[in-house]
């Protein structure tokens, strides 16, 4: 039976299971063994687990082989994943993509769409009842903010946001800051929960996410102010391993593209799968490659 499976293991545990696995797990596709895919944690609640069980088993009857999907407990236990050949495919974020692809290889062959276009942004957001409306306002007593970010490795929950509170001189790394407290959630809902409790003052998020948790009821929308919002990114990739064969990756496009139920789509938050290429994160690597996560 088809089951989408959450892995809640230590990332040392996952490494360390991961070398031992590397010497068995070439990039030729064997039929006869489950077709491995590793997702990260973009959320912990909402429709997504339902949509990747769906999704489970349209890949599986288009493959005529066995689907395996698991949710990995952070976002660079993915990244292992694919650098020692556990897994065939993995769904990333665009930060955690390039730096799988410079340690593996990983390709990336399909990309999510919203409202038709690869596209996104990372927000910040407040309370509603609190006074800011920019970061100017937000900023102007650092030593007074408790700010969340979601996983160090997230795009737009750590990443690009990142890059603007440094710019803005209150934020100098993971671990040293001008702000009262610095939080890493590990993922976008439990980001957007902190600010609607208060448990922070502001957090980074995924814009795309935090539509889908407003629309699947998780957060109350009524219940923020969004303060700032990047420049558009390029949207999630799902990428295979190095050496995948290419009747393969067209099969998993054609089969991706062709994915019209619409509890997959709202549970992604997306409105439909394109094909893309590595090329289409050179920008992303290009500010990975600046803030030092390529070396």
């Amino acid at each position: 039976m088809l089951k989408f499976s959450k892995l809640w293991v230590p990332a040392v545990a996952l490494t360390l299971a991961f070398g031992a696995l590397s010497g068995c797990a070439g990039s030729g596709a064997n039929a006869d063994e489950p077709f491995k895919i590793a997702v990260i944690p973009v959320q912990t609640e909402g429709q997504l687990g339902d949509a990747m069980e769906k999704l489970q088993t349209i890949l599986a009857e288009s493959l005529d082989r066995e689907v395996d999907i698991a949710d990995y407990p952070d976002y660079n236990g993915v990244v292992e994943a694919m650098n020692f050949g556990h897994v065939d495919m993995a769904f990333f974020g665009p930060l955690t993509y390039v730096v799988a692809h410079q340690k593996s290889g990983a390709e990336a062959i399909v990309v999510q769409l919203v409202k038709g276009k690869p596209l996104y942004y990372s927000y910040i957001i407040t309370h509603k009842d609190n006074p800011w409306n920019n970061l100017d306002e937000l900023f102007a007593d650092p030593g007074a903010v408790t700010f969340a970010f979601g996983d160090p490795s997230s795009t737009s929950g750590a990443l690009v946001p990142g890059v603007e509170l440094k710019a803005r001189g209150v934020l100098v790394s993971e671990t040293e800051s001008k702000l009262k407290e610095v939080r890493y959630t590990g993922s976008h809902d439990i980001t957007a929960l902190a600010v609607q409790n208060k448990d922070v003052d502001a957090g980074a998020i995924d814009s795309a996410i935090y539509d889908n948790l407003v629309e699947q009821g998780t957060i109350d929308g009524n219940q923020f102010k969004i303060i700032w919002q990047s420049e558009e990114l390029y949207q999630y990739p799902w990428a295979v391993k190095k050496g995948t064969d290419a009747a393969l990756i067209k099969k998993l496009q054609d089969t991706f593209v062709s994915i019209t139920d619409e509890s997959i789509l709202a549970g992604f938050g997306i409105s439909g799968f394109a094909p893309t290429s590595n090329e289409d994160y050179e920008s992303i690597r290009v500010v990975a490659e600046k803030e030092g996560r390529l070396e």
